[in-house]
């Protein structure tokens, strides 16, 4: 039995007239950390409120451990931890508060549960006393991660636990997951940032509200069959317009000090292009092949 069966799920707003999520199907194994990529707007935060049975589809099917999302809403909402993508713990309760407050509805201790959060909750227990609304955003989204576990669920969902943390944040965030993935704990993250999606088992990217693939994160680069090419001058500026206009290019966008390129033909005259740039006055000339990223297959497949 998968840990999440989503069957055929669309949801619309305003009336039908907003399609959220078109048609979305995929399944996250027991035990596994499941990756939902995609940028702002493309239905995560929707997805997430149906299967933690927030919101309810206009169609399809889900469920959550073997319960049906509609119909045993009590049964999930007692073994699943939902952290949320806006910060929403009682900000006028202290950490300690917070923590047991949630201890509590899901009878549950503190105590019982603590070789769960340990690692996250000796980092915050120093500000234990302080009112969760004075907490950094890395601390708070500690809390949240703490309260979420409190009472070992078996499905943990975390929308976008890292938007707009620190990066060594973020790192240990990481490496806190993969730690409870050994306990047994099955975990759905959803996340802008695609070079997170190599951090989980399997991934789908999600774009508009529609599936575009799911895979490994090996799978999907590996799935990328077009040369790619990292192109690099003097004036980039002048690089992404001359490139863009260059009868042979298929795809051009700037990716980081580089642009990323793709041509109509693998077998494209790279000495003619670089002859071509040196005529346009572009100096320091560089381009190489180079292995996709999963940003590159995104980019790939929204097309």
């Amino acid at each position: 039995m998968n840990a999440i069966n989503v069957e055929n799920i669309t949801m619309t707003y305003n009336k039908g007239k907003v399609k959220a999520l078109n048609g979305v199907s995929f399944s996250v194994k027991k035990g596994e950390i499941f990756g939902l990529i995609g940028p702002d707007g493309a239905g995560k935060t929707s997805l997430f409120r149906i299967l933690t049975t927030l919101l309810l589809a206009d169609s399809g099917y889900a469920e959550v451990a073997g319960f049906d999302v509609v119909r045993d809403m009590k049964s999930i909402r007692k073994i699943v931890g939902y952290m949320p993508g806006k910060f929403s713990l009682y900000q006028d309760l202290t950490v300690e508060e917070n923590l047991k407050f949630f201890a509590t509805i899901f009878k549950t201790t503190v105590k019982e549960n603590y070789h769960l959060i340990k690692e996250i909750y000796v980092q915050i227990e120093p500000f234990k006393d302080r009112r969760a609304g004075k907490l950094s955003g890395g601390m708070k989204q500690k809390l949240a991660l703490c309260c979420a576990l409190i009472h070992k669920p078996e499905v943990l969902f975390l929308d976008e636990p890292t938007t707009g943390v620190d990066p060594v944040s973020r790192k240990e965030f990481w490496s806190m997951l993969r730690n409870l993935k050994k306990e047994g704990i099955s975990i759905l993250v959803s996340t802008p940032y695609m070079d997170e999606a190599n951090l989980c088992d399997n991934i789908a990217l999600i774009k508009d509200g529609n599936i575009l693939t799911v895979n490994t994160p090996n799978g999907i680069v590996e799935s990328y069959k077009e040369k790619l090419y990292s192109i690099k001058s003097q004036n980039m500026y002048q690089l992404i317009l001359d490139l863009r206009s260059y009868e042979e290019t298929k795809k051009c966008f700037a990716f980081g000090e580089s642009l990323h390129v793709t041509f109509k033909n693998d077998l494209v005259d790279l000495e003619l292009l670089n002859n071509k740039l040196k005529s346009n006055g572009h100096e320091n000339i560089e381009i190489t092949e180079i292995t996709p990223s999963i940003e590159d297959c995104f980019l790939a497949l929204e097309d």
